[in-house]
């Protein structure tokens, strides 16, 4: 597929998407979230990749919001639908997926991209990075999910603080918040993004895809029968079958993906 705002480069099983309109500090427009949900969707489908990192293009932004130039005259119903569609599309989309992805953030990580970054399975940031959800300076609110996945991840009193009062934090700020998971130079951040994808690699994709819809369900207020029932369906899986076995047989397992 043909691809004008985003690339899409792939080695190890590991497929780096990057968003690329530095012009714009890669803001999100309608045509880049169309684009990246047919990537998504794409590399989803593709039993060769089995995990995903999300970037953007240069040393200033990973997202640095969306194209307020898109929405500014929208009505109500327009603002909803708007809403409605970027969640389906992509936000929401990327938080589902069974294939793990890692936000690598860059530098700017604002309203729509830290939204984003938010929908992702976990978050590195490099040093240089700010995040933030400045919405209401607009006179609008986050839209994309902030609201509900913000205070999940840093809790009820940070996530109101930030969201009211519109500002940024920087790096060291959203690591203390559990917000990232690791800060590290603009150099070092998709080397240790693949280190981590390379972890990840070691086990059962299938187990995998099953933790992420059993952590997600949590969120849902329904997670403990969604790990029951994905906890049982591991038992029929040919993975288990060979994890456990290289288990007893002091081996590392080799996990057909099944």
């Amino acid at each position: 597929m043909e691809y004008h705002n985003i690339y899409i480069e792939e080695e190890n099983q590991v497929a780096v998407i990057t968003i690329d309109r530095p012009k714009k500090l890669n803001a999100l427009n309608t045509t880049t979230i169309k684009e990246l949900h047919n990537a998504f969707k794409e590399l989803e489908e593709d039993e060769a990749i089995r995990v995903i990192i999300i970037t953007g293009s240069g040393e200033k932004a990973f997202v640095a919001g969306a194209d307020i130039s898109e929405f500014a005259h929208f009505d109500v119903e327009q603002g909803k639908k708007l809403s409605a569609s970027g969640q389906e599309l992509l936000f929401s989309f990327v938080q589902h997926l069974s294939t793990p992805v890692i936000a690598a953030i860059n530098g700017f990580a604002l309203g729509g991209g830290l939204e984003l970054a938010m929908g992702c399975h976990f978050r590195v940031a490099s040093d240089n990075a700010k995040m933030g959800l400045p919405e209401v300076s607009l006179g609008v609110i986050p839209g994309y999910g902030g609201t509900q996945r913000l205070p999940h991840l840093v809790g009820k009193g940070i996530a109101m603080e930030m969201i009211m009062t519109a500002g940024m934090i920087d790096a060291q700020k959203a690591l203390q918040y559990g917000l990232v998971n690791y800060v590290v130079s603009q150099e070092e951040l998709l080397p240790l993004c693949q280190k981590l994808a390379g972890k990840i690699l070691n086990n059962s994709g299938v187990a995998i895809a099953h933790a992420i819809k059993a952590v997600n369900a949590g969120y849902n207020n329904n997670g403990y029968p969604v790990e029951i029932d994905a906890f049982g369906s591991c038992f029929g899986t040919e993975d288990f079958k060979e994890g456990t076995q290289a288990f007893l047989e002091k081996r590392k397992a080799k996990f057909p993906g099944k």
